[in-house]
């Protein structure tokens, strides 16, 4: 029995991307606070083994899923063998990403083509694994962990940043479909800061010096617990801190200048005074040996995330930045067909 939150009180789970970062933080924190029984995907299988006895040592159950996201079949798979162990899926949560750091010029087409099938179509078939599944008994949550780069892009990230706007305009349409089926299925979106994740140690690099997060860093285990609060209350979608809110924001109000903004800080912003190694490897096409856990390498203090459901005050400024913008649009376009 499903009760008001949104969960039952040991949910069965699917997460990808879970054998490090925001995904393994939240296999932990679901095991640690819901008992849940979870299908851990993620390429692999030594770091999935460790997430598991992770998982039990916590109370709760895993199922070692290795797979690439970007295989759909391999996806359906997965799912048809976390409903035979555990029973039906109640929450589906993608999590997998890669990127590649760079300026766009330098990024070849198969490395953009990489970043799209795991980023944006590896979260589109998890979306649409667990719809097929959801909509035979109308119920069960989705849960995409987005980014405020799906609002706001930023320089040396542009493959990254286009497949995150990609599953937002995905995530959209499917909100509508759902409402006009009266769907019971509950969707949500956690758009996330910058978070010190392992992502940065192995990601393809085309920048001269170490990657590093940009603006105030959160730690996953924190991003974790705020997952864990959407899925029992899921909303459309959540800000998480207010850098991502100041992002958004900013980006509904002046977009322009925000362009300005992030040329000027945005490039060294992005970067340590590391120099980068040249053919270090990295974990585009395949896992990295050795670097799964949760953190990354940045030690940083406690920075307070704050959980916002776009709403109230948010809601209004960018409501009425879209009517101003609207309204100059409108104005233009009355004086070219005047003149």
């Amino acid at each position: 029995m499903r009760p008001t939150n949104g969960l039952p009180s040991s949910p069965v789970v699917c997460i990808t991307g879970a054998s490090a970062g925001v995904g393994r933080a939240t296999a932990l924190a679901l095991a640690a606070y819901r008992q849940a029984s979870i299908g851990l995907i993620a390429r692999s299988s030594d770091a999935l083994e460790e997430v598991k006895a992770e998982v039990e040592r916590l109370g709760g159950r895993a199922l070692v899923l290795p797979l690439d996201v970007a295989d759909p079949e391999a996806l359906e798979g997965a799912a048809d063998r976390v409903e035979d162990a555990f029973g039906p899926i109640d929450l589906w949560i993608n999590a997998a990403m890669v990127t590649v750091f760079g300026p766009a010029h330098a990024v070849t087409p198969d490395e953009l083509k990489r970043v799209t099938e795991v980023t944006y179509l590896g979260s589109a078939y998890g979306i649409q694994t667990a719809l097929r599944r959801m909509r035979l008994r109308d119920g069960g949550t989705i849960l995409q962990v987005g980014s405020a780069l799906a609002y706001r892009s930023i320089p040396l990230q542009s493959a990254y940043c286009a497949a995150k706007h990609a599953i937002t305009g995905f995530i959209d349409s499917l909100h509508s479909e759902l409402i006009h089926e009266n769907s019971r299925i509950r969707l949500t979106t956690v758009h996330l800061p910058a978070v010190n994740t392992p992502q940065f140690n192995w990601a393809r690099s085309h920048m001269p010096r170490r990657a590093r997060p940009m603006g105030t860093i959160f730690q996953p285990e924190d991003i974790a617990r705020a997952i864990l609060h959407a899925a029992e209350n899921p909303r459309r979608e959540y800000w998480l801190g207010g850098s991502a809110m100041e992002a958004i924001l900013g980006t509904f109000l002046a977009p322009g200048f925000a362009d300005r903004y992030l040329a000027n800080t945005a490039v060294d912003g992005q970067m340590t005074e590391e120099r980068e190694i040249p053919g270090r490897p990295d974990n585009l096409y395949h896992p990295v040996d050795g670097l799964h856990r949760i953190r990354g390498r940045f030690g940083l203090p406690h920075n307070s995330l704050r959980l916002k459901a776009p709403g109230g005050a948010a809601r209004g400024i960018a409501m009425a930045a879209g009517l101003i913008l609207a309204g100059g649009l409108g104005f233009a376009m009355s004086r070219m067909a005047h003149r």
